[in-house]
């Protein structure tokens, strides 16, 4: 279901939508009045649903939706505004599954590839997974997926098998956690990443206070800036975009700004903030490869790495740097992520020494930190 005032923008995302193998539009709608009224009716897996709407809006229409139909995909649509970044991160914590940044101008939308490469990513990740869960089991076992092989080689130490696993579950190779505690915290994000981010930030008290904590969290400009101040006040500590040449100090959360790359480097026998305008890495800018292997290159095994939620397999490559250089990397487990892409790639690369459900993830940093494994 598209849900957007502009007749024109509505009918460009139908078509892109309709012209993908595996989907089909059910409706496509002026308002969120509109949208609730034929919801049971259409009975979409997913609804795009534009933040600003004359009638009805979209965070006004949220919750209605969600109410008359639970595990409905709801992903937002808005432009890069602060109140509009505001609205979209208040629609997550009210049960949306995601949002997208729209274009301006409906020339923009036209004329935009990007825009309708992520749309359509993002409905056909959260659709799927929504579809997978929902759907009775098979009578047959999945097939085994195949491993995600970083460019970069990782040190192949002796592994474990992870006890978190179930029966029947693929056999995760799960490295040792290095023998001294970490003294910096990385963490990676996408999809699903703001809610996951502040259900594990807002419970790593002395964590914080103790070391830097750096996080890169695929959003564009604005939203990162607003993202920022919600993560500074989920965990009671100061949190904001990183800003070029900065010293990095322990009781701060750096947070890559939306359209730049953040990495680490020595200046002066300093670990300082390093931002820059090159060009996408996959896919992505900010992207979590390049801050975890310029970290590797400025406390080597002293780092400890989180890889959360997401689409694609950003952060793979920067993970075999770190675990090649000695640190350990923790993934998201795939029941607890909304999209299980970038934690998965880790996991199936053979670079984490821990795979978790989102709520033991902050007690097992905590532990690490402070030199306990168990």
């Amino acid at each position: 279901m598209v849900v957007d005032d502009a007749v024109v923008v509505r009918g460009l995302i139908a078509r892109w939508i309709a012209d993908e193998p595996g989907l089909e539009v059910v409706a496509a709608l002026r308002s969120g009045r509109e949208a609730i009224a034929q919801i049971a009716q259409a009975d979409p897996d997913v609804v795009i649903l534009d933040v600003d709407m004359p009638d009805m809006d979209g965070i006004a229409a949220l919750p209605r939706l969600l109410a008359a139909k639970p595990d409905l995909v709801v992903i937002m649509a808005s432009t890069l505004t602060r109140r509009n970044a505001e609205i979209s991160l208040r629609a997550l914590s009210l049960g949306a599954a995601d949002y997208i940044p729209k274009p301006e101008t409906t020339r923009e939308v036209t004329t935009s590839e990007s825009f309708r490469r992520d749309l359509v990513d993002k409905i056909q990740a959260l659709g799927s997974r929504r579809k997978s869960a929902v759907a009775p089991r098979a009578t047959e076992p999945p097939a085994a997926p195949t491993a995600v092989r970083p460019a970069v080689p990782a040190v192949e130490p002796p592994y474990a098998v992870s006890p978190d696993l179930a029966p029947g579950d693929d056999v995760l190779k799960l490295r040792p956690f290095p023998t001294l505690p970490p003294r910096v915290l990385l963490i990676g994000a996408s999809t699903g990443g703001p809610q996951a981010l502040n259900a594990v930030v807002s419970k790593l008290n002395r964590v914080i206070d103790d070391a830097p904590v750096l996080i890169v969290q695929h959003m564009p400009p604005t939203f990162t800036t607003i993202f920022a101040e919600h993560l500074s006040r989920a965990s009671g500590r100061v949190a904001r975009e990183g800003i070029d040449g900065e010293p990095v100090r322990a009781g701060q959360i750096y947070i890559a700004p939306g359209g730049r790359h953040m990495r680490v480097e020595r200046r002066d026998g300093q670990a300082t903030i390093a931002l820059n305008d090159g060009p996408l890495v996959n896919f992505c800018k900010p992207s979590v490869d390049p801050l975890f292997a310029s970290a590797a290159e400025v406390w080597g095994g002293k780092c400890l790495a989180v890889v959360l939620t997401g689409m694609g397999c950003d952060g793979t490559n920067g993970a075999a740097v770190l675990a090649a250089a000695g640190s350990a990397v923790i993934a998201q487990d795939e029941a607890t992520s909304v999209v299980w892409g970038m934690p998965g790639s880790v996991t199936h690369a053979g670079l984490c020494s821990e795979v978790l459900p989102l709520d033991r993830i902050a007690p097992m940093v905590i532990r690490l930190f402070s030199g306990s494994k168990s």
